[in-house]
């Protein structure tokens, strides 16, 4: 069983074969895909999507590339409608997508700091985990992790030091590998991909964005490429794909405690 843990479904990338694509991500051994918002704009439809679908499950945050359209009471309103989604059985796993970006954005540092503080208070309040946006970012959010603890989550597209890393493993974290893993002029990132701990790994999409080299820079990222992506990580370490999908599995339940019934250790499975 594989687990996308960040793909951006509701994306209008997939307005025409969304349901497509969800079967072909199951076809390929996908039984979940979590689907984190990124503004108030799209927080009913990742809510809907994982009504609609068995295999969909959700995160509600505002993404640190969204956050000028953010207001203060905003904060407020996001803080009411998890209380009021974690009423009775639900799909919310998490608070994301959050976090800061200062590759694309950076001139808004005090909008972005403020609102992802703002966020770990929530966190830190419904006790939740989150999923971090952290591009060229790293330290600056680890700082706000230490000022703000939560119980973890995932650092997504993660392509730090082996060193940030570490830090972020001993904040109950782990580490999202997708499609940036799979080029094999990326020897930063598939240097890391090796060199951490494969209890810290978690693998993921990020689609339509991110797309693998298969695929090109210019495709559109998919679900159903889950499969691929773990198969490059078990050449990476000289390892099984069998092996990399079950402990990926693991450790995104470790993080995801809901999904804990679509788990299988590998030794039941033989």
């Amino acid at each position: 069983m594989l687990i996308d843990t960040h793909c951006h479904l509701d994306a209008a990338e997939f307005a025409l074969d969304r349901a497509t694509e969800v079967e072909a991500s199951i076809q390929q051994g996908v039984h979940a895909i979590i689907v984190p918002a990124v503004c108030a704009d799209n927080f009913q439809t990742v809510i809907d999507l994982a009504q609609q679908y068995t295999q969909c499950w959700y995160a509600l945050g505002w993404h640190p590339m969204y956050i000028d359209r953010a207001q203060p009471s905003d904060m407020h309103a996001l803080r009411q409608l998890i209380a009021q989604q974690l009423q009775g059985p639900n799909k919310l796993l998490a608070l994301g997508e959050i976090g800061l970006d200062y590759f694309v954005t950076k001139q808004n540092v005090e909008t972005q700091t403020y609102f992802f503080s703002e966020q770990l208070k929530i966190a830190q309040s419904f006790d939740l985990p989150v999923i971090l946006h952290v591009r060229r970012a790293v330290d600056e959010v680890l700082k706000y992790l230490r000022r703000f603890p939560v119980r973890g989550g995932i650092a997504h597209a993660f392509n730090g030091s082996v060193q940030q890393a570490e830090i972020f493993v001993s904040m109950g974290f782990k580490l999202g590998f997708g499609g940036a893993m799979t080029y094999t002029r990326a020897s930063k990132i598939r240097a890391l991909a090796k060199a951490v701990g494969l209890d810290a790994i978690v693998l993921e999409t990020d689609a339509p964005d991110i797309p693998p080299e298969w695929v090109g820079q210019q495709g559109r990222n998919s679900p159903k490429e889950l499969l691929k992506i773990a198969e490059v990580l078990a050449e990476l370490r000289g390892m099984q794909i069998a092996q990399i999908i079950e402990i990926t599995s693991k450790n995104s339940v470790d993080i995801f405690p809901k999904l804990a019934h679509l788990y299988t250790p590998l030794e039941v499975l033989h």
